[in-house]
């Protein structure tokens, strides 16, 4: 090409790409302008157990308004536990909010700002996209407010659609896939939303890697769309429970020599579970519920499958075609319900002792076949408890030689024996399955 020619193709495509520039700014600006106003910085002041005492303690986080009237989405992790919420809004005031719902298998939570309080009839807010439109490459937006007055935000690109965790802590993730982004999601923006360049929630932002570079985390706004309407209509999610944990079958398949084999592989059965009372074991293949075909070759098609039997209604019969040994065989499974995530705390404070409620979930965690007692979740230090060397994670069985089957349970003996401050008190304690006793001693005349 001509010298010439290059620099009459070059006046042609300048104007092209700096009209491209201005549309892509002008998006941007008309999409932040539609969400802006919708963030709110929220600040929870949370009634925590640490170390064998109760304690408030204030966090920050970000939230988004997505009704007229005031209901806004923020993460679980911000709102839980909160006694006192307080908002504030994009045109700087201050409103208290109360906590509608919260769904810690999502991350999720629901609250309501007191807009009569507040003077206010109606609030601006952001309405959702739907987050199967997102495809890897999209531009997108994490918007926060990190620091109450300021609104901040970090622009990207939508890295995975279908990002899979393991379950970390509290952070777990079983009926969800994430959207991964190099969009920057700063401390305090947690709770915010990811938008697209409609000024569409697509995403509610909840984890960040540390030390990643730009390795952001959403929850995609169809799962939100579902838990925010489950909240609003029913105070909370409702999902059934069979007690069985997945595995993928990618490896399943070079044993079997089998490329084109389908199905789900049992990898364990909760013991008194929906599922063992059913007969269903380790190293089954399921292959349908309920009549659908179920598959599952890589780690990141597990969720649909635990969320296909999560939405199903408790109490009703669940039919799993399956095969066995190489035999072909169903059995029906009476769902049961998806026990809580966290359970109710309670301070023994003459003891310096925080106890917890055994879920489903520390069930799991402690490997325990009974419900039955309750789990030690802070001591403080030179108590009665500490001094009788009980430590966080010991399980009570028995107080005074008299079962301890639930939390309430142990509230109604310590009750009785604090009125008297001289009575010593044995508890038997499960550690690491094996039984210890441990004597609170009264205090001497």
């Amino acid at each position: 090409m001509k010298p010439s020619s290059r620099i009459l193709l070059y006046c042609l495509l300048l104007p092209l790409s700096m009209l491209s520039a201005q549309d892509m700014d002008a998006q941007i600006q008309k999409a932040k302008n539609k969400v802006f106003p919708a963030l709110v910085h929220i600040q929870p002041v949370k009634e925590i157990y640490s170390g064998g005492e109760k304690q408030k303690m204030q966090v920050t986080g970000s939230g988004v308004i997505i009704s007229a009237n005031g209901y806004l989405v923020t993460n679980n992790h911000v709102a839980e536990k909160a006694r006192y919420v307080r908002c504030t809004l994009s045109s700087r005031q201050e409103v208290t909010a109360r906590v509608i719902g919260l769904d810690p298998w999502t991350d999720l939570a629901v609250l309501k700002l007191d807009l009569e309080e507040a003077g206010l009839d109606e609030v601006p807010y952001a309405t959702f996209g739907n987050s199967r439109d997102v495809d890897v490459g999209q531009v997108v937006m994490a918007l926060g407010s990190p620091l109450g007055l300021s609104r901040s935000l970090s622009m990207g690109v939508i890295s995975s659609v279908d990002r899979y965790f393991e379950d970390m802590g509290d952070m777990i993730s079983p009926f969800n896939l994430w959207l991964q982004t190099d969009a920057a999601i700063n401390p305090g923006n947690s709770g915010g939303p990811l938008i697209n360049l409609k000024g569409e929630i697509i995403g509610i932002n909840a984890r960040a890697v540390v030390f990643g570079e730009n390795l952001g985390f959403a929850i995609p706004s169809n799962i939100v769309r579902f838990v925010v309407r489950q909240i609003l209509e029913k105070g909370a999610v409702e999902r059934s429970y069979i007690g069985v944990k997945w595995q993928e079958i990618g490896k399943y398949r070079k044993y079997a020599k089998r490329k084109d084999l389908e199905g789900v592989l049992v990898a364990s059965v909760d013991k008194n579970s929906p599922a063992e009372k059913a007969g269903i074991r380790a190293g089954d293949l399921v292959t349908a519920i309920m009549g659908r075909p179920v598959s599952a070759v890589y780690r990141e098609e597990l969720p649909r499958i635990r969320l296909l039997i999560a939405n199903q209604k408790t109490g009703l019969p669940l039919k799993l075609n399956m095969i066995r040994n190489g035999t072909p065989m169903s059995l029906t499974v009476i769902t049961g319900e998806q026990g809580k995530f966290q359970g109710t705390e309670f301070n023994a404070r003459e003891w310096g002792l925080s106890l917890e409620e055994l879920t489903p979930r520390l069930l799991k965690i402690f490997q325990l076949e009974s419900g039955a007692g309750v789990v030690v979740s802070g001591v403080k230090s030179g108590s009665p408890a500490d001094k009788a060397d009980m430590r966080r994670g010991d399980i009570i069985t028995l107080f005074d030689g008299k079962a301890v089957n639930d939390l309430e349970t142990f509230k109604q003996y310590y009750s009785e024996a604090v009125s008297d401050s001289t009575r010593s008190v044995m508890l038997m304690l499960r550690v690491n399955k094996r039984n210890r006793f441990a004597l609170i001693e009264g205090k001497k005349n």
